[in-house]
């Protein structure tokens, strides 16, 4: 199993009052989010409160506030930071596994995020943001979006497929599909449906039949 590596979150990308430009900020931020997707893991996003943040990160309220105005940014910044290791995870499988057809560029997908699905607490609610339309306001990209650019990039280069505008919505659209399925698998399951895996790994390859 990939383990998901500990990418630290970025503060131009995401609402933050004071940027960690410092290694022990940047811890401080990390261990609020930490705390904020365990949380999220126990009680949802909808009940995430800042104070609870600050209790379960056995910090001050002010701590909290200080990098984060509201709970509106602290979830902003956990899919931010969730998209940079999907993201990062995903490459990473990708470098190693050299997929050789499409078909095997969706399978290295729904293992990436499958793996992050199992290891990520809180991500099966927030994932990398797109499904509450709360990306990063100091960022246009959606997670979905950063997803199917690595691949519609990959398959460039490993495969030689140069894709226009409808080949890369297709790959936009089996990425939309992977997320929506494998969050149900994952909505009652810390292991996933094995049955809805394999159900978006088949609808992904249906999305991207015509590439």
């Amino acid at each position: 199993m990939t383990v998901v590596e500990n990418v630290p979150v970025h503060a131009s990308s995401v609402s933050i009052r004071v940027e960690p430009v410092q290694a022990r900020s940047t811890a401080r931020v990390n261990a609020l989010l930490d705390a904020a997707s365990d949380a999220i893991h126990d009680v949802g996003y909808e009940l995430l409160t800042t104070a609870m943040v600050a209790e379960r990160a056995g910090a001050s309220i002010g701590t909290v506030y200080r990098y984060f105005p509201d709970r509106v940014a602290v979830l902003q910044a956990l899919a931010s930071r969730n998209r940079d290791r999907v993201t990062h995870a995903l490459a990473t499988r990708l470098a190693r596994d050299k997929p050789a057809s499409v078909s095997a560029h969706i399978d290295c997908v729904v293992d990436t995020l499958v793996d992050v699905f199992r290891s990520e607490k809180g991500f099966r609610s927030l994932r990398v943001g797109d499904v509450l339309d709360i990306r990063p306001v100091a960022s246009p990209r959606s997670g979905n979006s950063d997803v199917a650019r690595i691949i519609s990039d990959d398959l460039r280069e490993r495969l030689g497929l140069r894709l226009d505008s409808a080949g890369r919505l297709a790959v936009e659209t089996a990425v939309d599909v992977m997320d929506a399925l494998l969050g149900r698998a994952f909505l009652h399951s810390g292991k996933g449906d094995g049955t809805l895996i394999d159900e978006a790994r088949r609808m992904a390859r249906l999305a991207l039949a015509e590439i």
